[in-house]
């Protein structure tokens, strides 16, 4: 990783020249691998935090219009307006009418003074007609935290819903503490919320401490769900130590969460976990590692933990390497991107498990091992062509298959992978083959039809154009692609109806959206879903 940090630095000095100068809403700091909420860009570049409305529990803030169109927009704010991203969505086992979707929240106002105040609090999204009408509840009610980040969604076999997110309380304008991980957890389908801490950052992104990330959970059995997070171990000047993963379990409904215990083992450069739940109730974690100093590329890894405790059961085991080092993605605002775009992206997926063979297991990421590499720095000038990666295994995760591309023209990216009830493994992710200039891009969910073989169907039925146009996030770098959107979140989720299929949750930018007497297009949180 410090190397890592060293030429990715070097690079973007000598790949962004005078075309991509430093933006004040920046993140400064070159730790690729940290990628909450709040190192994002603010979604207008002059917005302040501020202290978000105290909000009822239960008490919905709004709904929308019951619709049966194919592509729902679940957010149903009116006097408010901002982006939504990072979609997380999960369906209720034991009423499937019941899905919750959680999503980064931006709510902006505009002050009598100009001034613009900006509150990102995670709301939950839940339909209770299977995706038709959505009311909004609030998570956090009467919180102490300014901003929440990196939603993450699951429901146990008995239909308690866990709702995992970082909590980010504010030192400055746009200094935070480092974030604390929660979780909240609901026993009526969403409605109503109980917040618990599982871990406690410290220090801050200047300074010695623990920056901790992109938490998921994943629930089981009567009361049961395990959470796994990235700590990151800073020094002097905030300057890059070691990169943890950590798990709690909780055995009583969410009330209470085990100590977090260390499960990446000896490796210190590890990153985005995902835990899944098997069959016969063994779990399995995913996450990436900085392995190759020298190219940059990370490996995929997994590793058994308990599933009473949330302790390692074995040493992490590599499923593949990823191409996703230093040279082979272009580069805008020292993050990794695609062609044309300036938005930051990277490999990061997910695990997956059979529910009808306990053995089977999927990994899914995105990379570039079928594009040109090494990329030109420059996206402007760069053709890229990334595509969605799966490895499977069939005995628990001892061993792992040759890396399989689900190869499609242009770029797919950010996915995520389930297996629905009838045990085919289903990926969905953005996918850019639905325009031949690689810039506009829809959802697609690909299901296996043979070993490595899948079928595709698009779930949108309008493409998003993340190139130009946008309201949020707008940066101007390039005079053909005016305001380019440097944020579409990090994820979008897919998950599986108990009743058959998956529906789709990610973030789109069809409609438009109007802030300051100024119309472009905004982000969305849409819903669908496919047989």
């Amino acid at each position: 990783m410090r190397t890592r940090l060293l030429l990715l630095a070097a690079a973007v000095a000598v790949a962004v020249g005078q075309a991509f100068p430093a933006a004040a809403d920046d993140n400064p700091r070159p730790v690729d691998n940290s990628r909450n909420v709040f190192n994002a860009p603010a979604p207008v570049a002059t917005a302040q935090f501020q202290t978000g409305p105290s909000i009822k529990q239960g008490t919905a803030f709004c709904s929308t219009s019951t619709s049966s169109a194919a592509n729902v927009n679940t957010d149903c704010a009116q006097s408010t307006v901002g982006p939504h991203n990072e979609t997380s969505i999960a369906v209720n086992p034991t009423n499937p009418s019941n899905i919750i979707g959680g999503a980064n929240d931006y709510h902006l106002t505009l002050n009598p003074g100009g001034h613009v105040g900006e509150t990102i609090l995670s709301q939950a999204h839940v339909s209770t007609d299977g995706g038709k009408t959505w009311s909004n509840y609030p998570v956090f009610s009467n919180s102490s935290y300014q901003a929440t980040g990196d939603p993450a969604l699951s429901f146990d076999a008995n239909g308690t819903a866990y709702y995992a997110t970082l909590g980010f309380r504010f030192i400055g304008v746009r200094t935070a503490q480092n974030p604390d991980v929660l979780v909240s957890h609901s026993n009526d389908g969403g409605k109503t919320w109980s917040v618990v801490r599982i871990a406690q950052g410290s220090g801050n992104e200047g300074s010695v401490g623990d920056l901790l990330d992109k938490e998921y959970v994943a629930g089981w059995g009567n009361g049961n769900a395990i959470l796994t997070y990235g700590d990151f171990r800073l020094g002097q000047k905030g300057s890059f130590v070691s990169s943890a993963i950590k798990a709690s379990v909780t055995h009583d409904g969410g009330n209470t969460w085990s100590t977090p215990v260390v499960i990446s083992g000896s490796l210190d450069e590890a990153f985005v976990s995902t835990p899944v739940v098997g069959a016969d109730g063994r779990i399995v974690v995913s996450f990436l590692n900085t392995t190759d100093l020298n190219t940059g590329r990370d490996d995929y890894e997994v590793v058994e933990v308990s599933p009473a405790t949330g302790a390692a059961l074995s040493a992490p085991v590599k499923v593949a390497t990823v191409i996703d080092g230093f040279t082979d993605y272009p580069i805008a605002f020292g993050r990794q991107t695609y062609q044309d775009s300036v938005f930051r992206t990277w490999a990061a997926g997910n695990i997956a498990a059979d529910p009808t063979n306990a053995a089977h297991l999927a990994v899914e990421w995105s990379d570039m091992r079928n594009s040109v590499t090494p990329a030109p720095s420059d996206p402007y000038t760069a053709k890229t062509n990334s595509d969605m990666i799966v490895s499977e295994s069939f005995d628990h995760g001892a061993t792992w298959s040759a890396p399989t591309a689900i190869a499609l023209a242009g770029d797919q990216f950010q996915g995520w992978g389930v297996f629905d009830p009838a045990g085919k493994l289903r990926v969905g992710f953005f996918d850019r083959s639905y325009d031949s200039a690689n810039h506009k891009y829809g959802y697609t969910v690909a299901t296996e039809t043979s070993p490595g073989v899948f079928s595709t169907a698009q779930v949108t039925t309008q493409l998003s154009d993340p190139t130009t146009g946008d309201r949020w996030f707008a940066r101007n770098v390039n005079p053909a692609f005016p305001f380019a959107t440097a944020f579409l979140g990090d994820y979008s989720n897919i998950a599986a109806d108990p009743s058959g299929g998956v529906v789709a949750y990610w973030t789109d930018m069809r409609e438009d959206s109007t802030f300051a007497g100024v119309t472009r297009k905004g982000e969305d949180a849409f819903f669908g879903r496919t047989a």
